[in-house]
C-alpha cells in the first residue's frame, strides 16, 4: 500500500522523534544519507542541536524511514562509540508494515516513482558493467519494471478471492480430486533469480468444491511473490485448506532453481521436490498413498 506522507506527519513524527531520543541543544545529529539529511536538518531547527558531517562525531543519528535495517546495518552498527538511533517511520511497527511511504521531500506521483525505479535498473547496468544509452538497453529500465509487475502481481490478489466454492453436485462426493502439471514460475527472494517447475494439487472435498480453474490460479497467486519453495508449497495448502474446508489438502511441488543452477554450485537439472500435506491426507496412510499414486500417472 502506498502512503504519501505529508509535511505535518513528517513534523508529527519528528516531535515524537525528539521526545523518544530525548534530543536537546546539546546534541550533535548525524542524518543518514540520503532519507536521514532532511530529518537531521528538520530536527536541527526545532532543538538547536548541531549537525555533524560524519556518524562517528554524533550523538544522534537519524533516519527517514527504518525498512529492511540494510542501512543501518551498513551506516550505524559499525559504528563504536555511544550513540542513540532513530527513524521517522519504523516499518517494524503495525501502522507502517508493508506500507510504501513517500515522503515530502522526494516524488509523489506514480510516474515519479516509475521513473526513480527506472534509474535503479539503469545504476544496476552500469554496476554490471554496461552502458544504459546503448541502444538495445535504452527501454530496458522500462521492461523489466512492466515484467517485475506482472512477475510480482500475486501481492495485489487475495486467495480468498480466487476461491469461490460450490454445493451443488459435491454433496456426495467425497474423493480425491487432483491436478497436475500446473506450470508454476516463481523468483527466489536471496537473489531474485527464478525458479520454476509444476505443483500437483490435490484435496478431499468435503460437500464443497472449487472450479478446476482456481487451482491453478491459486497456485499463480502465490508464485507471483519473491519465494522461497517450500513457503510457496505451505501457503498454497494452507489457502486451500482455510478457505474450502476439505477434508484433506496435498499439494507437491518439482522446481528447478536458477539460483543454484547458473551460479553457486553450477549444479543443473537437480529439481527439488517439496510437499505439503493437510487432514486426510497427512492423517490417512491409505488416502496419502493413492496422492502420491496419482500423482505419479
Amino acid at each position: 500500500m502506498r502512503l504519501n506522507l505529508t509535511e505535518t506527519d513528517v513534523l508529527h513524527a519528528a516531535h515524537n522523534l525528539i521526545e523518544r531520543l530525548a534530543i536537546k541543544g546539546s546534541d550533535r545529529i548525524y542524518g543518514v544519507p540520503r532519507g536521514g539529511v532532511p530529518v537531521a536538518l528538520t530536527i536541527a531547527g526545532m532543538t538547536n542541536a548541531v549537525i555533524v558531517s560524519h556518524p562517528a562525531n554524533a550523538t544522534v543519528i537519524v533516519d527517514d524511514i527504518y525498512d529492511s535495517g540494510a542501512t543501518y546495518a551498513r551506516v550505524v552498527e559499525p559504528l563504536r562509540h555511544s550513540f542513540r538511533f532513530g527513524a521517522l517511520f519504523d516499518k517494524r511497527r503495525p501502522e507502517w508494515a508493508g506500507s510504501w511511504l513517500v515522503m515530502p521531500w522526494e516524488t509523489s506521483t506514480e510516474d515519479d516513482d516509475t521513473e526513480s525505479a527506472a534509474d535503479n535498473i539503469r545504476r544496476l547496468l552500469q554496476y554490471i558493467g554496461e552502458d544504459p544509452s546503448r541502444g538495445g538497453l535504452i527501454e530496458t529500465p522500462t521492461r523489466v519494471l512492466n515484467a517485475w509487475r506482472e512477475w510480482c502481481s500475486g501481492y495485489n490478489e487475495n486467495p480468498a478471492d480466487v476461491l469461490k466454492t460450490f454445493e451443488d453436485g459435491a454433496e456426495s462426493f467425497n474423493e480425491l480430486v487432483v491436478m497436475r502439471n500446473i506450470p508454476v514460475y516463481s523468483h527466489c527472494e536471496h537473489h531474485l533469480a527464478p525458479f520454476f517447475g509444476t505443483a500437483t494439487v490435490g484435496y478431499i472435498p468435503n460437500g464443497r468444491i472449487v472450479g478446476l480453474s482456481k487451482l491453478v490460479r491459486l497456485v499463480n497467486i502465490f508464485a507471483h511473490r519473491l519465494q522461497v519453495q517450500e513457503r510457496l508449497t505451505s501457503q498454497i495448502a494452507q489457502a486451500l485448506d482455510e478457505h474450502l474446508k476439505p477434508l484433506g489438502v496435498g499439494v507437491i511441488l518439482q522446481c528447478r532453481h536458477m539460483c543454484m543452477e547458473s551460479r553457486g554450485v553450477h549444479s543443473p537439472n537437480t529439481p527439488t521436490l517439496t510437499s505439503a500435506l493437510r487432514g486426510a491426507l497427512y492423517d490417512d496412510p491409505r488416502a496419502r498413498a493413492e496422492f502420491m499414486e496419482l500423482r505419479l500417472k
